[in-house]
């Protein structure tokens, strides 16, 4: 494995029945709700992988709303694709957290599922999704494990090894950095969720 895009291509095939199962289902599906997301809303996923995240998005925001999914990697693109390209208001593409090619202001909420530890440029990747969310959008960064778990996760996977969420205090940074306010972070066994606002215009 030479790099991370090639490791979530090379994982892709096997990802589903590595990881979807119904402890994961029970806490998406009471995680969700906690987002606030309203009918009609349009939502952008962010390192979708094979889409784990989008029936509880399509719940919360109705037969109105929107999700637009994106990853890097193609392998995971195509796996989406294939699950939920039939369904009107889902749309799945192929793009970067560090470089999206969507106008600006153009979603009510973003959500990085499991993402975060794996952005290469962090600073770049928040000032995108600032740059896509209208004013008053949230951002929710979210994991099924704290952070210490998701280190001890990565441990022994070589490429995603040094893959970790930064400190409270750093994130706090990055985010304020990048222009985001109303920071609210939980980090406990099990859970990791950081939520965010673009302020009002």
């Amino acid at each position: 494995m030479k790099n991370r895009k090639d490791y979530f291509n090379a994982s892709a095939v096997t990802w589903d029945q590595r990881y979807q199962n119904r402890a994961l289902a029970d806490f998406i599906g009471q995680l969700v709700p906690t987002f606030n997301l309203k009918p009609g809303q349009r939502v952008l996923d962010v390192g979708t992988g094979t889409g784990i995240l989008i029936p509880y998005l399509l719940k919360a925001v109705g037969s109105t709303g929107h999700v637009t999914a994106v990853d890097y990697a193609e392998k995971m693109v195509e796996i989406c694709k294939a699950k939920y390209a039939n369904i009107p208001n889902v749309s799945v593409a192929l793009q970067q957290a560090e470089n999206l090619d969507f106008y600006p202001e153009s979603f009510d909420a973003v959500t990085c599922f499991g993402l975060f530890p794996h952005l290469e440029d962090k600073e770049a990747a928040l000032k995108q999704l600032n740059r896509v969310l209208k004013p008053g959008g949230k951002l929710i960064i979210a994991h099924a494990l704290s952070s210490e778990e998701i280190k001890a996760h990565h441990r022994n996977a070589s490429v995603v090894a040094q893959d970790t969420l930064p400190s409270e205090a750093e994130m706090r940074r990055l985010l304020k950095q990048a222009g985001f306010i109303g920071i609210k972070i939980t980090d406990e066994p099990g859970c990791y969720v950081c939520l965010s606002t673009k302020p009002q215009a």
